[in-house]
């Protein structure tokens, strides 16, 4: 399950790609959905600090809906649909070998919330926002996330029996996200529990790595050497999750032997 080969994981990955356009609807929620937070950078002071302000809230809000719809629901949905449909068996009676199956299916959801992130910079600049103040830590934040949520499709999609089941089971995950992310306004007490989830850790490394804000409750901003230190605790918790989830879905994907 360990061997690659690049022109036959391309070659998936294009035809996966394919099925993706060709569904209207999950093209929608995969492309225009995580695009749609940007417009709120159109309306208030997205430049405040503080809370973050309407710009942070809309590029984090754009990156999270990235790394779920595309990356996490799009690739759980797929796996699900072809593992009961047959799909995986008749590819895996081939040469494709296991890794390339499941990179081909990640692939695509991958590569448009990537697009996703980058193009919601100068985006974000047309739109009166300064560019990323360590684009470095943004890139990696970016990277890391992705990595999770793909993970964490492939653990779901393991006790997942059909693909009308996946809205349910992917909840948690979901909850998990979207939690940590709005967590921002909770009280101390609270925050020390949730500042531990993926969402919080990802939502405080967007404002600390791109707009210099702390990420405790003070209003000051950080310089760039200031980042690199705001920025290590929810990046070790980032990575800790990223961690678990590529363990549990290692754990939980016990492939029947090939024909």
């Amino acid at each position: 399950m360990t061997t690659l080969s690049l022109p036959r994981t391309v070659g998936l990955a294009r035809a996966n790609a394919t099925l993706v356009v060709r569904n209207r609807l999950t093209l929608v929620y995969a492309v225009v959905l995580p695009l749609l937070p940007l417009l709120l950078l159109l309306v208030g002071d997205s430049g405040s600090e503080g809370s973050g302000g309407a710009g942070a809230a809309a590029i984090v809000t754009a990156l999270m809906m990235a790394a779920l719809f595309p990356v996490f629901y799009n690739l759980l949905s797929q796996l699900v649909t072809r593992r009961d449909e047959l799909v995986l068996k008749r590819l895996r009676t081939g040469e494709a070998t296991d890794a390339e199956i499941i990179t081909s299916l990640a692939l695509p959801g991958f590569v448009i919330a990537l697009g996703t992130a980058i193009v919601a910079v100068p985006v974000a600049m047309v739109l009166g926002q300064d560019a990323p103040l360590n684009p470095l830590l943004y890139a990696v934040t970016v990277v890391v996330t992705l990595l999770l949520f793909a993970a964490f499709a492939l653990w779901t999609a393991a006790w997942t029996k059909n693909a009308e089941a996946a809205q349910i089971t992917s909840m948690p995950v979901i909850l998990l996200a979207v939690l940590g992310q709005v967590a921002i306004g909770f009280p101390d007490e609270v925050r020390r529990f949730t500042d531990l989830t993926p969402g919080a850790a990802m939502t405080d490394l967007v404002r600390v790595t791109w707009f210099g804000f702390d990420t405790g409750d003070v209003e000051r901003t950080l310089d760039f050497a200031d980042t690199w230190a705001a920025a290590g605790q929810p990046l070790l918790v980032l990575v800790a999750w990223a961690l678990l989830a590529v363990y549990l879905a290692r754990r939980s994907m016990r492939w029947e032997p090939r024909s």
